[in-house]
């Protein structure tokens, strides 16, 4: 069967209608004070669902109050939670889509909490940003624990998937990074260790067809950071402790050094391609990829098995079924209503 950018695709039991996936994007919504989805996000998912996508990934979504990026962010960190979301997750699949969520902690880079945490006591670099506490031990594998109870809350909500962000420079990314880790017992001896073991502790709580996503950031762009050999090891460990597919980004870590993010359409497929060939791993490929024939090339190419759409999903609710038009597609997701139009 031919692979393109509208041919079905099977990840473990998740069987999603095309390769395009709506990148997790933060809302900032005012409205959602407590974490708690409100009305804006489910017309923000119902509508890419209706819009033809195929698989939603919903927001950053906190497993601590203090682990959001700003107080306007959604969190999971309560039983109350779980409600507001599967309400969004049965609309979404009222409409064909399929739908994760991705779970994190956001770590230094929380910039509403009193006190950030992080691996070790250095800030991110910005006015907006201040010194974190470096965890204790306990504390660390207290907040894995958080990472499994957020999961167990999605997968109770109707989650099809999971991904968990360790990219971006948040929690997760700041215990693999050797700029940002520099503790001297197990979490820092081993830096994949807080993401196995999260990994470990949000398997538990999933059914064993569910597949997990990592996002991941292959390399970074501050002086000193990693590169994609680095990013390699980390995704072995990671995919032998339980993860299905890689979401490859990169940066987010701080300012750009001598190395600076391509910053063009595409310009982040080759490290999608490295981790898809290196691990013989789904991936998910993302970065400035909103023109359809270039997110038409990417799978046709085999450069990764799915494309995300971030700031082209924004603009366009329907970006997948225009794209659908624009290639010239037998089977565009055109709603009935919406036929006239077209």
């Amino acid at each position: 069967m031919k692979k393109d950018l509208f041919s079905p695709y099977q990840l473990k039991g998740l069987q999603i209608r095309n390769r395009i996936v709506m990148a997790p994007m933060c809302q900032y919504s005012v409205t959602a004070k407590d974490g708690k989805p409100t009305e804006w996000h489910y017309v923000h998912y119902l509508s890419r669902a209706i819009g033809g996508t195929g698989l939603l990934l919903i927001e950053m979504t906190d497993v601590h109050p203090d682990g959001r990026i700003t107080d306007h962010d959604l969190g999971i960190w309560s039983d109350e939670h779980i409600p507001a979301f599967a309400r969004i997750i049965d609309g979404v699949h009222a409409h064909g889509a399929k739908i994760g969520i991705q779970i994190a902690h956001a770590g230094r880079k929380a910039e509403d909490a009193e006190v950030p945490v992080a691996p070790s006591a250095i800030p991110f670099p910005g006015d907006a940003y201040k010194m974190p506490r470096a965890l204790t031990t306990d504390e660390v594998r207290e907040t894995v624990k958080l990472f499994g109870d957020a999961a167990r809350r999605a997968v109770q909500a109707g989650v099809d998937t999971i991904e968990l962000h360790g990219a971006h420079g948040y929690l997760i990314h700041q215990f693999q990074s050797p700029l940002t880790n520099k503790r001297d017992d197990v979490y820092g001896h081993n830096l994949a260790q807080f993401g196995v073991e999260v990994i470990q502790a949000v398997k538990k709580e999933m059914p064993a067809d569910m597949p997990l996503i990592f996002r991941i950031s292959a390399v970074e762009y501050a002086d000193g950071g990693y590169d994609i050999d680095h990013a390699i090891e980390l995704a072995k460990a990671y995919q032998a402790a339980g993860v299905d597919a890689f979401h490859v980004s990169s940066g987010g870590e701080g300012p750009a050094g001598q190395r600076k993010p391509g910053n063009s359409p595409g310009y982040q497929v080759p490290f999608a391609r490295q981790i898809r060939e290196a691990l013989q791993v789904p991936v998910i490929a993302v970065g400035m990829l909103a023109e359809p024939e270039q997110a038409q090339s990417v799978i046709v190419n085999e450069d990764a098995d799915l494309v995300a759409i971030a700031r082209g999903l924004l603009r366009d609710p329907y970006w997948a079924t225009h794209a659908a038009v624009q290639l010239g597609h037998e089977h565009p997701y055109i709603p009935q209503q919406y036929l006239r139009g077209y």
